[in-house]
């Protein structure tokens, strides 16, 4: 792991020295950037200039507590996973931390092991999801998923709702055999109640304007278009 391409930002807030110095030391080896501060205070800094993707909170920092940071972070609408770290282990300090809004907490002494496994998980939970691509090209079509459009060599083809639908989940799928039975119930959904006939019809339909070359029969089987 390169320092250009970090597997995420770790904020530590923890006061203890040596263990501020296992997480620094332990997940810098693993490839993430860390981030340290030994105060409540320090810690609001760091979070709002290094935005870290997961912060590691000691519940007792000697100026402000975890809980007061977690509020405040919130409030600056620093909006990583926090797990929480506690040498107190009463059911009531974690729940109060979960409840506070925290994404987990762990009591010390932990296990390095289980500790990194954890952070891996709210580091996931943390990264939005990516909305996928609007734009699908294959060869020599492409189509705009959002406007509905269609192009074969970049110049526009017209296609009824029914076609462009079926195009689509052929180009969704390049250079693999898309069954009948799957496009019927991708494109038609599941309650229609025709045959395979449909679907060969608007192959058809697709073929007379992009090409009878673009979408390849499958015998016995359904249709494909090569990547």
């Amino acid at each position: 792991m390169t320092p250009e391409s970090p597997r995420g930002r770790l904020l530590v807030a923890d006061d203890e020295v040596s263990i501020a110095a296992i997480l620094f030391t332990t997940f810098q080896f693993l490839g993430y950037d860390v981030v340290t501060a030994a105060t409540g205070r320090e810690a609001l800094r760091a979070a709002a200039s290094a935005a870290p993707d997961v912060v590691l909170l000691d519940v007792m920092l000697p100026d402000l507590d975890g809980f007061e940071v977690y509020r405040r972070l919130r409030a600056a609408d620093v909006t990583a996973p926090v797990m929480f770290l506690s040498a107190r282990q009463s059911t009531d300090d974690k729940v109060h931390g979960l409840t506070l809004g925290g994404d987990d907490y762990v009591a010390k002494p932990f296990d390095i092991k289980e500790l990194v496994a954890r952070v891996e998980v709210l580091l996931r939970r943390g990264v939005p999801p990516v909305p996928p691509a609007t734009r699908l090209q294959v060869g020599r079509l492409e189509i705009d998923r959002a406007s509905r459009e269609a192009w074969k060599d970049g110049t526009p083809v017209q296609l009824s709702a029914t076609e462009f639908d079926l195009l689509c989940h052929l180009m969704a799928n390049p250079g693999k055999a898309v069954s009948k039975a799957e496009i019927l119930s991708a494109v038609w959904g599941h309650d229609f109640h025709g045959d395979f006939g449909v679907v060969e019809t608007y192959v058809y339909y697709l073929r007379r304007k992009l090409g009878q070359e673009l979408i390849r029969t499958v015998r016995n089987f359904g249709y494909l278009i090569a990547a």
